[in-house]
Protein backbone atom coordinates (compact mmCIF):
# COMPACT_ATOMS: atom_id res chain seq x y z
CA UNK A 1 0.00 0.00 0.00
CA UNK A 2 1.12 3.49 -0.79
CA UNK A 3 0.66 6.27 1.97
CA UNK A 4 -2.24 8.01 -0.49
CA UNK A 5 -4.28 4.72 0.84
CA UNK A 6 -4.28 5.48 4.22
CA UNK A 7 -6.22 8.52 5.77
CA UNK A 8 -3.25 9.37 8.23
CA UNK A 9 0.50 8.96 8.35
CA UNK A 10 0.19 8.25 11.93
CA UNK A 11 -1.38 4.90 11.01
CA UNK A 12 0.77 4.25 7.97
CA UNK A 13 3.90 4.25 10.46
CA UNK A 14 2.13 2.39 13.07
CA UNK A 15 1.20 -0.49 10.63
CA UNK A 16 4.76 -0.48 8.95
CA UNK A 17 6.40 -1.15 12.58
CA UNK A 18 3.67 -3.97 13.32
CA UNK A 19 4.59 -5.61 10.04
CA UNK A 20 8.13 -6.24 10.65
CA UNK A 21 7.36 -8.67 12.58
CA UNK A 22 7.59 -12.32 11.53
CA UNK A 23 4.28 -13.71 10.34
CA UNK A 24 2.53 -10.35 10.47
CA UNK A 25 1.71 -9.22 6.65
CA UNK A 26 0.10 -5.47 6.15
CA UNK A 27 -3.20 -6.70 6.38
CA UNK A 28 -2.53 -8.30 9.64
CA UNK A 29 -0.98 -5.50 10.74
CA UNK A 30 -3.32 -3.16 9.95
CA UNK A 31 -6.15 -4.64 11.87
CA UNK A 32 -4.00 -5.11 15.06
CA UNK A 33 -3.32 -1.26 14.71
CA UNK A 34 -6.91 -0.73 14.06
CA UNK A 35 -7.74 -3.13 17.52
CA UNK A 36 -5.91 -1.22 19.30
CA UNK A 37 -7.43 2.06 18.23
CA UNK A 38 -10.53 0.77 19.62
CA UNK A 39 -9.32 0.25 22.60
CA UNK A 40 -9.11 2.90 25.69
CA UNK A 41 -6.30 4.98 25.90
CA UNK A 42 -5.12 3.15 29.38
CA UNK A 43 -5.50 -0.10 27.66
CA UNK A 44 -2.74 1.25 25.11
CA UNK A 45 -0.62 2.28 27.28
CA UNK A 46 -0.20 -0.96 29.41
CA UNK A 47 0.19 -2.54 26.04
CA UNK A 48 3.15 -0.47 25.02
CA UNK A 49 5.03 0.13 28.52
CA UNK A 50 4.90 -3.94 28.55
CA UNK A 51 6.26 -3.95 25.52
CA UNK A 52 8.64 -1.18 26.61
CA UNK A 53 9.53 -3.20 30.04
CA UNK A 54 9.98 -6.30 28.40
CA UNK A 55 12.48 -4.98 26.14
CA UNK A 56 14.82 -2.55 28.60
CA UNK A 57 14.14 -5.43 31.75
CA UNK A 58 14.20 -9.21 30.45
CA UNK A 59 16.93 -10.64 31.59
CA UNK A 60 19.39 -13.71 29.96
CA UNK A 61 20.18 -16.21 32.49
CA UNK A 62 24.12 -16.01 33.10
CA UNK A 63 24.25 -19.65 33.65
CA UNK A 64 22.07 -21.36 30.55
CA UNK A 65 20.90 -18.02 28.84
CA UNK A 66 17.26 -18.60 29.02
CA UNK A 67 14.76 -15.54 29.62
CA UNK A 68 14.13 -14.97 32.78
CA UNK A 69 13.15 -11.96 35.21
CA UNK A 70 16.45 -12.34 36.82
CA UNK A 71 19.95 -12.90 36.57
CA UNK A 72 19.57 -16.38 36.88
CA UNK A 73 16.69 -18.16 35.85
CA UNK A 74 13.75 -20.53 37.93
CA UNK A 75 15.18 -23.39 36.51
CA UNK A 76 18.71 -22.59 37.28
CA UNK A 77 17.84 -21.72 40.66
CA UNK A 78 15.41 -25.03 41.53
CA UNK A 79 17.52 -27.01 43.53
CA UNK A 80 15.20 -29.87 42.97
CA UNK A 81 16.66 -30.08 39.02
CA UNK A 82 19.52 -32.65 38.20
CA UNK A 83 22.76 -30.37 37.17
CA UNK A 84 24.49 -33.25 36.00
CA UNK A 85 22.49 -33.08 33.36
CA UNK A 86 22.20 -30.13 30.71
CA UNK A 87 20.11 -30.74 27.74
CA UNK A 88 21.43 -28.01 24.57
CA UNK A 89 18.44 -26.54 22.71
CA UNK A 90 18.14 -23.99 19.91
CA UNK A 91 15.78 -21.53 21.87
CA UNK A 92 13.65 -20.74 24.31
CA UNK A 93 10.74 -22.00 22.46
CA UNK A 94 12.46 -25.48 23.07
CA UNK A 95 12.96 -24.95 26.54
CA UNK A 96 9.08 -24.32 26.75
CA UNK A 97 8.32 -27.23 24.40
CA UNK A 98 10.55 -29.73 26.65
CA UNK A 99 9.08 -28.17 30.12
CA UNK A 100 5.61 -28.52 28.74
CA UNK A 101 6.25 -32.68 28.54
CA UNK A 102 6.77 -32.55 32.50
CA UNK A 103 9.73 -35.49 31.86
CA UNK A 104 12.58 -33.98 32.42
CA UNK A 105 14.49 -32.99 35.81
CA UNK A 106 17.59 -31.66 34.19
CA UNK A 107 18.93 -27.93 33.33
CA UNK A 108 19.33 -26.34 30.06
CA UNK A 109 22.00 -24.48 27.96
CA UNK A 110 20.13 -22.26 25.15
CA UNK A 111 22.64 -21.98 21.94
CA UNK A 112 20.40 -18.66 20.66
CA UNK A 113 20.60 -20.48 17.39
CA UNK A 114 22.21 -23.57 15.53
CA UNK A 115 25.19 -23.28 12.90
CA UNK A 116 23.99 -22.12 9.35
CA UNK A 117 26.49 -21.53 6.63
CA UNK A 118 23.76 -20.13 4.69
CA UNK A 119 22.30 -17.76 6.62
CA UNK A 120 25.84 -16.60 8.06
CA UNK A 121 25.52 -17.73 11.21
CA UNK A 122 28.99 -19.80 13.13
CA UNK A 123 29.79 -21.42 16.25
CA UNK A 124 31.42 -17.91 17.21
CA UNK A 125 27.64 -16.27 16.81
CA UNK A 126 26.43 -18.73 19.47
CA UNK A 127 27.00 -19.87 23.09
CA UNK A 128 28.62 -22.60 22.78
CA UNK A 129 32.07 -21.53 24.45
CA UNK A 130 29.58 -20.74 27.58
CA UNK A 131 28.32 -24.62 27.61
CA UNK A 132 32.28 -26.18 27.14
CA UNK A 133 33.36 -23.53 30.42
CA UNK A 134 29.91 -25.62 32.24
CA UNK A 135 31.09 -28.82 31.01
CA UNK A 136 34.89 -28.16 31.79
CA UNK A 137 34.57 -27.19 35.44
CA UNK A 138 33.20 -30.44 35.98
CA UNK A 139 30.36 -32.48 37.85
CA UNK A 140 28.03 -32.64 34.42
CA UNK A 141 27.81 -36.43 33.64
CA UNK A 142 25.46 -35.76 30.59
CA UNK A 143 24.88 -34.01 27.82
CA UNK A 144 21.25 -33.94 25.70
CA UNK A 145 21.49 -32.48 22.40
CA UNK A 146 17.93 -31.57 21.64
CA UNK A 147 17.94 -29.82 18.39
CA UNK A 148 16.01 -29.75 15.55
CA UNK A 149 16.35 -32.65 13.39
CA UNK A 150 17.13 -30.66 10.14
CA UNK A 151 20.32 -30.37 8.39
CA UNK A 152 21.40 -27.66 10.13
CA UNK A 153 20.76 -29.64 13.50
CA UNK A 154 22.72 -32.23 12.87
CA UNK A 155 25.71 -30.05 11.76
CA UNK A 156 25.54 -28.03 15.26
CA UNK A 157 24.70 -31.66 17.25
CA UNK A 158 28.15 -33.31 15.34
CA UNK A 159 30.28 -29.71 16.05
CA UNK A 160 29.21 -30.04 19.72
CA UNK A 161 29.98 -33.73 20.01
CA UNK A 162 33.24 -33.30 18.39
CA UNK A 163 33.91 -29.80 20.81
CA UNK A 164 32.42 -31.73 24.01
CA UNK A 165 33.35 -35.42 23.85
CA UNK A 166 37.11 -34.46 24.94
CA UNK A 167 35.67 -34.09 28.26
CA UNK A 168 34.03 -37.59 28.50
CA UNK A 169 30.57 -36.44 29.49
CA UNK A 170 27.83 -39.04 28.40
CA UNK A 171 26.28 -37.24 24.94
CA UNK A 172 22.68 -38.23 23.86
CA UNK A 173 20.48 -36.72 21.55
CA UNK A 174 16.69 -37.29 21.30
CA UNK A 175 14.79 -40.62 20.25
CA UNK A 176 14.22 -40.26 16.17
CA UNK A 177 10.03 -40.46 17.43
CA UNK A 178 10.93 -36.64 16.12
CA UNK A 179 10.59 -36.78 12.60
CA UNK A 180 13.61 -35.99 10.34
CA UNK A 181 13.40 -32.65 9.66
CA UNK A 182 10.80 -31.37 12.39
CA UNK A 183 11.55 -28.41 14.68
CA UNK A 184 11.28 -29.25 18.33
CA UNK A 185 9.31 -26.46 19.28
CA UNK A 186 6.59 -28.04 17.02
CA UNK A 187 6.63 -31.28 17.97
CA UNK A 188 3.50 -32.71 20.18
CA UNK A 189 4.28 -33.01 23.47
CA UNK A 190 3.92 -36.86 23.80
CA UNK A 191 6.16 -37.27 21.21
CA UNK A 192 8.67 -35.19 22.37
CA UNK A 193 8.37 -36.75 25.81
CA UNK A 194 9.14 -40.30 24.80
CA UNK A 195 12.02 -38.51 22.44
CA UNK A 196 13.64 -37.48 25.61
CA UNK A 197 13.15 -40.32 27.91
CA UNK A 198 14.16 -43.09 25.08
CA UNK A 199 17.24 -40.62 23.70
CA UNK A 200 20.31 -42.79 22.27
CA UNK A 201 24.46 -42.60 22.55
CA UNK A 202 25.35 -39.85 19.99
CA UNK A 203 27.42 -42.21 18.18
CA UNK A 204 24.14 -44.44 17.48
CA UNK A 205 22.31 -42.00 16.13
Amino acid sequence: MSFTEYPSRLLENAVNEFSTLPGIGRKTAFRLVMSLLRRNSEDVRKFGESIIKLHEEIHYCRVCNNISDDEICSICNDNKRDRSIICVVENIQDVMAIENTHQYKGVYHVLGGIISPVDGIGPSDLKIDSLEERVQSGGVREIILALSTTMEGDTTNFYLFKKLSRYNPLITTLARGVAIGDELEYTDEITLGRALNNRNPYQQS
